[in-house]
């Protein structure tokens, strides 16, 4: 929370009150990682005033070139995703002024974000480059396509942004395995995108990397546990001050989203053996059953409960990018964001307030479902949290 509120506050600070419509999980990584490599400094918190979202407490929260870093990246892919709105005619953004605005919008953010990745060193001239690649492969991509020329830029993206953390943070000797953690991540995030949305994509006829390409959930989840096992070593090679948390979110944490995505409740970096889906067959996963529960980062909530997968619920018509805007503003002025559920602003999907994403549990409570091996991870060094991988 720290961090997000962190990267909230940075947008503010740098960039304006409306910049921090683009706050998000993803964004908050780059903070966490600046962190775990700089030596800790009474300068790497501040305390934060009273906020909606916090049920109008104060709160320390993390500041300096992180949380400024994961804001120029936000904002940089936040204003590409509004242009890919607007050329897609989405909702209000079909009609010409609203579209006008909104790229107006973007291009500013485009403007901020340069300006601040420039002060820091980085150059966002490579996100806009990954961005606008995308839109190009994705028009070329067809049957037989690899999945992963589809989410090469996005790790391309993800890697450049990863690696800049070790420059912000003096520990350069980091840049090449960080740089592959974020490579990785990238794939990931963009994966588990497509999973999520692949039957609502169905349903409306929009574009999905699974359909176009023809690649199968096996296959999507061959890549994901992939990418987890790289994720964790690459980690393993990087030097950190503390990197607990960073440990937690991209090991644990991502394990977990990639589970739930794909409808899983074993641990999916074991080595070994098949996978296996809670009141299915070994190695098979239930149609129709995919999308985490509340507190997944990469995407809304999804079907899944005690007594099993349900049916996923009918696909939604998403709101622009302006009534989205005004519907944010309204639930943050309410504290509904913070605390129960709520209506996506922009999705309309069902989602958990802040206050039931708060406890990310034990770090090594993904060891439970290898009978306590251990031998699922090696990277808990130092979290004392009793077992001994």
């Amino acid at each position: 929370m720290a961090h997000l509120c962190g990267l909230c506050l940075a947008l503010r600070s740098d960039h304006g009150q409306f910049a921090r419509v683009v706050t998000n999980y993803d964004g908050l990584i780059v903070s966490v990682l600046t962190e775990a490599q700089a030596e800790r400094t009474p300068a790497q918190r501040r305390t934060a005033g009273p906020c909606p979202l916090r049920s109008m407490r104060t709160a320390p929260v993390a500041r300096g070139e992180g949380a400024r870093l994961a804001a120029a990246v936000s904002l940089v892919l936040a204003s590409a995703k509004v242009r890919d709105h607007v050329a897609d005619r989405d909702g209000l953004l079909a009609r010409r002024p609203v579209a006008a605005a909104a790229r107006k919008v973007a291009a500013s953010w485009d403007r901020a974000g340069a300006r601040t990745g420039a002060r820091l060193g980085f150059d966002t001239a490579v996100l806009v480059d990954a961005v606008d690649r995308q839109t190009g492969i994705e028009l070329l991509a067809g049957p037989g396509t690899p999945l992963l020329t589809v989410t090469e830029p996005t790790e391309t993206a993800t890697a450049a942004a990863f690696a800049h953390t070790a420059i912000l943070a003096g520990r350069p000797e980091n840049a090449e395995p960080l740089a592959e953690a974020g490579r990785l991540f990238g794939r990931l995030a963009h994966l588990l995108d497509a999973v999520e949305d692949q039957e609502a994509d169905a349903a409306s006829g929009a574009w999905n990397p699974l359909t176009a390409t023809g690649t199968s959930r096996a296959e999507a989840r061959r890549l994901a546990d992939d990418a987890l096992k790289g994720v964790r070593l690459a980690l393993a090679d990087a030097e950190f001050t503390d990197g607990r948390l960073a440990h937690v979110l991209l090991t644990h944490e991502l394990r977990r989203s990639v589970d739930r995505a794909f409808a899983t409740d074993v641990c999916s970096h074991r080595s070994g053996g098949p996978l296996t889906v809670s009141g299915a067959p070994s190695g098979t996963v239930p149609t129709g059953s995919f999308g985490p529960p509340p507190g997944n980062p990469y995407a809304p909530t999804g079907p899944g409960g005690p007594s099993g997968p349900r049916p996923p619920e009918p696909p939604r018509d998403r709101r622009g990018l302006v009534m989205g805007c005004l519907v944010w503003a309204g639930l943050a002025c309410t504290c509904q964001m913070c605390c129960g559920t709520f209506e996506d602003p922009w999705s309309r999907q069902r989602r958990e307030g802040l206050c039931s994403q708060c406890d990310c549990g034990d770090c090594c409570d993904g060891c439970d479902a290898c009978s306590n091996c251990c031998d699922c991870c090696s990277c808990c060094d130092g979290c004392d949290c009793g077992c001994d991988c």
